[in-house]
């Protein structure tokens, strides 16, 4: 049982509440003012799932004993190829233009072929080719007319070892051990500059086929010679096929590799 003194307290917390009364206060003094009411509060939960690649991962190492393999949108790696064989088509090339003629260089790869083993072996050795075509007006080349020389792996090696004054020729009978023998003859002069600031590439073609007889000659400075002797110099692995010798080795096949030449000729197993 109240007192009168209880509900004249009461009654005064409810009609004048304070301005600095917390949102505790006022849940207090609404309960004790307001009459008694029931609330029914319905809560439902939401579950939210978040898968990332790590989980995907995890999962597929866990089935199958090794990661994933990348999404077909990602370009794999050449080792996982035979080798010499790429997706696709890639055209690559140093040019020299100048007043009288213009030079382009191309490497060719090499060709691939396979053994009963599976395995594959170099067939033919990559080339570096050279096109050359005159010029028919200002900074304007006659490309229909080009005149073409292949540089074999020897060949490039002579070329990348001269000095600041040596000069080199190359001599090419595209018919060499046929009926029609003699009836092209192509050949190529590196010789330096008078002044030494370079080198002079000319290439004479004697077409008897075609009763022609053309030469196209460019001068090459040293700046220009300096990147395609870098060129040459990167690309020579590559043209002997060696890349795809180094994409091939892995370290799960060496103890297999190894057992498999236990009897070959090693000269340290002599």
């Amino acid at each position: 049982m109240h007192s009168p003194s209880s509900s004249r307290a009461i009654h005064n917390y409810c009609a004048s509440p304070s301005p600095f009364r917390s949102s505790s206060a006022s849940l207090v003094s609404s309960s004790l003012c307001a009459p008694p009411r029931t609330l029914a509060l319905n809560y439902r939960r939401k579950y939210l799932s978040v898968r990332g690649r790590r989980s995907d991962f995890s999962d597929q190492r866990r089935q199958t004993g090794r990661p994933p393999s990348p999404p077909p949108e990602e370009p794999t790696s050449f080792s996982r190829q035979p080798p010499g064989a790429l997706n696709s088509k890639v055209f690559v090339g140093y040019s020299i233009y100048k007043g009288k003629a213009a030079l382009t260089v191309e490497p060719r790869a090499p060709e691939f072929a396979p053994l009963d083993s599976g395995a594959y072996k170099v067939s033919k050795e990559g080339f570096m080719l050279l096109q050359f075509a005159p010029a028919v007006g200002n900074r304007q080349y006659d490309w229909s007319r080009k005149q073409v020389f292949s540089l074999s792996i020897p060949e490039i090696g002579h070329l990348m070892s001269l000095g600041a004054k040596d000069s080199c020729e190359f001599f090419h009978d595209p018919f060499k051990g046929r009926n029609e023998e003699g009836k092209i003859r192509k050949v190529l002069k590196v010789e330096p500059l008078p002044d030494g600031t370079g080198y002079f590439f000319n290439l004479s073609v004697q077409n008897r086929l075609l009763n022609m007889d053309d030469s196209i000659y460019i001068p090459i400075s040293k700046p220009e010679f300096t990147i395609l002797n870098s060129a040459l110099n990167f690309i020579v692995p590559y043209l002997l096929g060696w890349h795809s010798f180094a994409n091939a080795i892995k370290p799960e096949n060496s103890f297999r590799l190894n057992n498999a030449r236990f009897g070959a000729d090693f000269e340290w197993g002599r």
